[in-house]
């Protein structure tokens, strides 16, 4: 399968955005200068193109010891001048103006800030390809914090190239900085078309060290032998290269930052979703556009609540209702059974007026528990003896061992629950597991041969359970497929690790030093390698297990349902740990499930469900807090003065929101009852939004409809968050959605 990539209008006002703060630079093909090649082997004496210079009367050398090399043309703007466009884009796209210019990476240092899953990578890639038509630059070095981004970035270089050259009539030539492969720095600086070079900080901090003591500093600040007595830093630093910085706030040291100047930058440019140190911000693409403008999945969760009844230790877990159009509602109860030799837990259907002390085979603790009532509509059951169980809840002598068990279920539930729609869609559904520790899902006996963990066991006997509730006779596409592919509970998972050399064994991932990830490249190699066949039917795996060190390096757009086998880590923020299953899904072609595929069912098809392992109240509280703090600057009302001197766009032309326009915006919101008294926007304007019946503009303000309604919905209140994120228990959703049919059998 090959991903299929479109022309998108937020990723083209991105690469505009960068790309305008130079306008008045004139083109320039690249300038060609003296190279320093390098002496000749006959040749003792050590000669830098800086000292011909210097030496006019060894110029008759130029011949022997020279070759043309090509570096970026100097920006011919002056300060004034960068600062005066800059102030144009911020006031073109809503953004508060700089003050000043920040010219400490190069002449400016401009951030461009775009949410995980929005294709920041795409951006930047185009941006190259933009700047080299309009002003003809062509040296790019990219920046990223760490091995698993670092060989992302490769990957989207790869698969991008026949589209750029569809669009460019050229290639990009790209390649991963060695310092054991110093020749890869001679083509980047005498080849005239479009270089990249790509470098992780770990390389900063071992061989970009000036005056460091590895052998790595070593080779790239002295004069090496086999480079021509040349120090490779000043062959990088003469192409005056622009440097990308991908994740900066990841890389604010000392060690890097005085790095990166060494590079002899021609200017930055930062991409995040969250910037620590802030520059000249151009353009904003936070989590709330990149969810109005359903670039990302809808995110809802499922957590485990443990709570005890009193007197009893006795162990429940509610499940689900069971809904059918032949019955009254039904629970799926998992509770504990005795048995002559042993007490087990199993789930059983149960109705109104079954007694669970009957139904455990008469065990003591679960006296006084007879069904008394189900309620879909708050998804609860309710005792005798008064007790009350909601679904999700688990009560009782509840272990890890319990906990991690019911997130391994629920994982397959959500998984099936979504895969028949998605199959009939051409869309391949994947679940995501993170666990901390090989042994729990890979293990080897005495003779080296693989043997399933305590989670691996515990998933293909919950896997076969679930499968046979979903199998049916039906002569169904998706029935067809579960018959024939996913019906061998072996074949439908798979573990992703790092893997031992000498051994071949899968290993727990090595974090590296003040970090939660791993640098191990052979992990992330095959994860990359997979990444397009996982998405193909005829690959049977569904089910991936991979450590969570790795998380990382996970970016498979059809990841529906991620879960993480081990205690919540309050270090980690939330966003980060959905952050791997936020892009768009793809289907069997290639092509991306965007607003311009399936309209207004983005969010329905596009839904990320993460098992938690904590309340998912909790959790979500937990996540909704990451967001906010990491929200672009932004209004509580929708004013006048809110809307007086903004731009939207009018025939892709900027056009400025008067006085009198803006007067008329907060009146017909006034009128529409789309803010309250204190101007604060209402719920009634985000249903009709959801619904697509919001009321008509006036006929002056139509021409600007699109633009308005974006300012309006840029509006902030904490509503927004809970829209973002479920903040109710997906199962109770799903009772919902089954609700309605039930009251009209009742009817």
């Amino acid at each position: 399968m090959k991903f299929n990539f479109k022309i998108q209008q937020y990723q083209t006002d991105a690469v505009d955005a960068v790309v305008n703060v130079f306008a008045g630079q004139p083109y320039s093909s690249g300038v060609s200068y003296i190279r320093d090649t390098g002496t000749l082997n006959q040749k003792p004496q050590q000669l830098s193109f800086l000292a011909l210079a210097d030496n006019p009367e060894k110029m008759e050398l130029e011949d022997l010891l020279r070759d043309s090399g090509y570096k970026n043309e100097a920006v011919a703007l002056s300060d004034d001048q960068l600062l005066q466009n800059i102030h144009t884009l911020q006031s073109q796209n809503n953004i508060k103006l700089s003050p000043e210019l920040v010219n400490d990476m190069g002449r400016c240092s401009l951030d461009i800030e775009m949410e995980t899953g929005t294709g920041k990578t795409y951006v930047y890639i185009k941006t190259m390809f933009e700047l080299n038509k309009k002003y003809g630059w062509s040296k790019f070095i990219v920046v990223v914090p760490s091995i698993a981004i670092r060989e992302g970035v490769k990957k989207s270089f790869e698969i991008t190239t026949d589209h750029f050259m569809e669009y460019y009539g050229k290639k990009a030539r790209f390649f991963i900085y060695n310092s054991s492969n110093l020749n890869q720095l001679d083509n980047f600086s005498s080849s005239s078309g479009i270089n990249v070079m790509i470098i992780n900080t770990q390389a900063f901090a071992s061989s970009l060290k000036e005056d460091g003591k590895s052998k790595e500093a070593r080779i790239i600040y002295s004069k090496r032998d086999e480079f021509g007595s040349r120090r490779p830093i000043d062959v990088i630093k003469a192409n005056r290269p622009i440097i990308i910085l991908d994740e900066p706030q990841k890389m604010g040291g000392d060690v890097t930052q005085k790095a990166l100047k060494n590079f002899n930058p021609l200017f930055s440019l930062n991409y995040s979703a969250t910037h620590a140190k802030h520059h000249n911000l151009v353009y904003v693409l936070d989590a709330l556009d990149a969810f109005n403008k359903r670039l990302v999945k809808k995110i809802e969760v499922k957590g485990i609540d443990v709570k005890n009844f009193r007197g009893t230790d006795s162990y429940l877990y509610l499940e689900q209702i069971v809904l059918s159009s032949k019955k009254p509602p039904m629970a799926k109860i998992e509770l504990e059974i005795a048995y002559n030799k042993s007490i087990n837990r199993e789930t059983r259907i149960l109705g109104v007026g079954d007694d669970l002390y009957y139904a455990s085979q008469e065990m003591e603790q679960y006296k006084g528990y007879t069904i008394s009532e189900i309620d879909p509509l708050r998804s609860t059951v309710t005792f005798t003896n008064g007790e009350v169980i909601k679904a999700g809840d688990v009560v009782g002598d509840v272990s890890e061992k319990d906990k991690r068990r019911i997130q391994i279920r629920e994982t397959i539930l959500s998984h099936f629950e979504k895969e028949e729609k998605l199959y009939n869609m051409g869309i391949k559904c994947l679940s995501l597991f993170f666990i901390d520790e090989v042994a729990k899902y890979r293990q080897y006996d005495a003779d080296g041969n693989e043997v399933l963990g305590e989670y691996g066991q515990m998933f293909e006997q919950e896997y076969i359970n679930v499968l046979n509730e979903y199998t049916t006779l039906l002569d169904t596409p998706y029935q067809k497929y579960l018959k024939s592919t996913c019906s061998d509970v072996s074949r439908v998972h798979k573990g992703y690790f790092s893997i031992d050399k000498k051994t071949g064994r899968s290993i727990d991932s090595q974090l590296k030093r003040g970090s939660e990830f791993s640098d191990d490249i052979s992990a992330y190699d095959l994860i990359l390698k997979n990444k397009e066949r996982l998405l193909s039917f005829e690959e049977p795996t569904r089910f991936i297990f991979s450590h969570s060190a790795l998380r990382e390096g996970w970016d498979n757009p059809n990841v529906f349902q991620i879960c993480t086998l081990k205690h919540s880590d309050s270090n980690t923020a939330k966003r980060q740990e959905v952050g791997r299953g936020l892009r768009l899904c793809v289907n069997q072609n290639g092509n991306r499930m965007d607003v311009q595929s399936c309209g207004d069912s983005v969010h329905e098809i596009n839904t990320l469900t993460v098992i938690a392992s904590e309340s998912y109240k909790t959790f979500v509280a937990d996540l909704q807090s990451d967001i906010k703090t990491v929200l672009y600057d932004r209004p509580t009302v929708a004013t006048s003065e809110y809307f007086k001197g903004k731009y939207v766009k009018v025939n892709d032309v900027p056009t400025l929101i008067d006085n009198e326009k803006a007067d008329a915006i907060e009146f017909y919101l006034i009128q529409n009852s789309y803010v309250d008294m204190k101007r604060r926007v209402t719920d009634k304007y985000r249903r009709d939004v959801a619904m697509n019946q919001v009321a008509e503009l006036p006929d002056e303000l139509k021409p600007m409809s699109e633009g308005i309604h974006t300012l309006v919905q840029a509006v902030y209140d904490d509503s927004i968050l809970k829209d973002m994120n479920t903040v109710q228990s997906p199962l109770f959703a799903r009772f919902q959605r089954l609700h309605k049919a039930w009251q009209l059998l009742v009817l």
